[in-house]
């Protein structure tokens, strides 16, 4: 089906060059921010464009995987871009809060542009998957291999993958050189359709290099917001009951007795006392001291007996170091073990 039949082509190379010309000027402008609100305004005027363009497409059924590259019409062959021009509009938007959106509308754009060029036979390359794999999904299989068989493969690998870079660069570079040469005879209406056919193939094969680097950065950058989003879950506190906050202590005096604490009390009238089995008691209450750390006595003895014990302890205590010293004396001359002062 010819795009200009039906009294729609028209319409349809508008929103197309309409489209074009907006990616150039956002993808060339001279704006010093992608965020700018005059870019912005293209980028939506132009996926707009687009996206109505790619409706009218998939209306006229242009484009069809069982049918060969001969049977469509050089005037149409310009239309293969649309969804290639429309992942590229679409990660030219800044929202950063719809940034993982706007990555997947991408990659599904540019892979279905690959996908239909596969299906045509433009270009020799290997079709990625249809979608990223989320994090971990690639290790949910058998655990990956080990070993210097396992390291040379990666090793292969990784070259293999570099020299593919490579060879996309150096083809995109003679592409756009090859392009430069025909563009000015092709926009003046001078070439034939030989040549504007090969123009829109060479203009596909060169987009088919820019969508294979552009999937395998979003899968890059996809990986990198996935793992934060999952670092923020695992970081937010978790959804239980608040414990409320605890009431800060007021200055009091701590005593050892009920005895200190009305001598302290009285010379201390801005200060409460209390004493530590007081303390204890109060901090029970409100739940911060457990009942097992508050210390226990026997009953019925009171804070004069406890206080008393401990005086005659503390007196026992001290004559059976007064008697252990007398008896060192009794074996030991004065100025024993004095070697440095020899007095």
């Amino acid at each position: 089906v010819m795009a200009e039949g039906a009294g729609a082509g028209p319409r349809l190379a508008e929103l197309l060059a309409v489209g074009r010309r907006l990616w150039e000027e956002v993808e060339n402008g001279a704006e010093p921010s992608s965020g700018a609100p005059a870019v912005q305004d293209k980028v939506r005027q132009g996926l707009d464009a687009l996206q109505r363009a790619t409706a009218m497409v998939a209306q006229l059924d242009l484009f069809s995987e069982n049918e060969e590259l001969e049977e469509i019409a050089s005037a149409d062959l310009k239309y293969l871009l649309l969804p290639a021009l429309l992942g590229s509009m679409t990660l030219k938007q800044v929202d950063m809060s719809r940034r993982l959106e706007h990555l997947e509308s991408a990659r599904a754009h540019f892979w279905r542009f690959l996908k239909l060029c596969r299906s045509y036979g433009l270009g020799k390359f290997h079709l990625p998957p249809a979608a990223a794999s989320s994090p971990g999904e690639e290790d949910a299989g058998s655990p990956a291999p080990r070993g210097p068989a396992a390291a040379q493969a990666s090793l292969l690998a990784m070259a293999m993958s570099r020299q593919a870079k490579i060879e996309r660069h150096n083809q995109k570079k003679e592409l756009e050189n090859r392009l430069a040469s025909m563009r000015t005879c092709v926009e003046s209406g001078q070439a034939d359709e030989d040549q504007i056919r090969e123009f829109y193939i060479l203009q596909i094969q060169k987009w088919i290099n820019t969508s294979l680097e552009e999937i395998e950065s979003i899968d890059q950058e996809m990986v990198i917001l996935r793992s934060r989003a999952t670092a923020k879950q695992s970081s937010a506190p978790p959804h239980g009951p608040v414990r409320p906050a605890r009431t800060p202590l007021k200055p009091f005096i701590l005593t050892r007795n009920a005895a200190q604490a009305k001598v302290f009390g009285a010379g201390y009238p801005g200060l409460p006392t209390m004493t530590v089995d007081d303390w204890y008691e109060q901090r029970g209450k409100q739940g911060v001291v457990s009942a097992q750390t508050v210390p226990q006595r026997a009953p019925g003895i009171t804070d004069e007996e406890l206080q008393e014990k401990k005086e005659e302890e503390d007196d026992e205590e001290a004559l059976q170091k007064a008697r252990n010293w007398d008896d060192w004396k009794d074996t030991h001359p004065r100025g024993y073990g004095n070697r440095q002062n020899m007095g």
